[in-house]
């Protein structure tokens, strides 16, 4: 059986997101999982990896379960080795476990799939015409996740709510800002889970779980 490489901007193994790529995998691929984080305590992490203002903020998971916020400037250069490691070890296959824009990462035979190529032009074939939502973790993602699906200058209907300390309460709060302003809410993190899902569609606006729709995708590319 091939192996799929899944690299986490945070910490490795992702108990929450890997069973739902494994679920659409079904047998055709193992998962090998590295994180960016690795090895790196929370006081670590905020003094190597927080973000400064004006950088490109993202949240993420430890395997304690807790959350660190981070700069995409800052992990960078160490994603980018991540990455080269799991290509040196034969790994022809890599997902980035991350819906956040990375410009400039690179393989040389790999496949590197990055979701934020794929889930905005997916997503925007899928609406016909339908009003777009976008529930993401932190209040300061809005503007860049609203230019990742419509484009610099436009404005969507965003609300926040974080898949690592948010709460039933705010994910429903969530969806009722967004309900009669959105006919489709996209959950634009790939820590969302299912449950994350049901209490987003409470409102009565379908959601898609980005990990669910990239799990799908790459089962069929196996």
């Amino acid at each position: 059986m091939k192996n799929i490489g899944l690299i986490t901007i945070g910490q490795a193994p992702r108990q929450d997101v890997a069973p739902i790529l494994e679920k659409y995998l079904e047998g055709k691929a193992g998962l090998v999982q590295s994180g960016v984080l690795d090895g790196f305590t929370a006081e670590q992490v905020k003094e190597y990896y927080s973000p400064a203002p004006g950088e490109y903020v993202l949240t993420t998971r430890m395997t304690d379960g807790s959350a660190a916020v981070i700069s995409r400037e800052r992990i960078q250069s160490v994603l980018q080795g991540k990455i080269d490691a799991m290509e040196a070890a034969g790994i022809r296959t890599i997902l980035l476990a991350c819906t956040g824009v990375f410009p400039g990462l690179h393989t040389s035979v790999a496949h590197l799939i990055e979701p934020d190529r794929i889930i905005p032009p997916v997503v925007q074939a899928m609406l016909d015409g339908r009003r777009l939502g976008l529930i993401g973790p932190l209040p300061e993602q809005e503007d860049a996740m609203i230019e990742k699906f419509a484009g610099a200058g436009a404005r969507l209907p965003f609300a926040a709510a974080s898949p690592y300390t948010g709460t039933e309460a705010d994910f429903r709060a969530a969806a009722e800002r967004l309900k009669d302003r959105a006919d489709v809410i996209v959950l634009d993190c790939m820590g969302y889970v299912e449950q994350h899902r049901q209490w987003a569609a409470s409102a009565g606006v379908p959601a898609v779980l980005s990990n669910a729709l990239m799990g799908k995708l790459v089962a069929e590319m196996v």
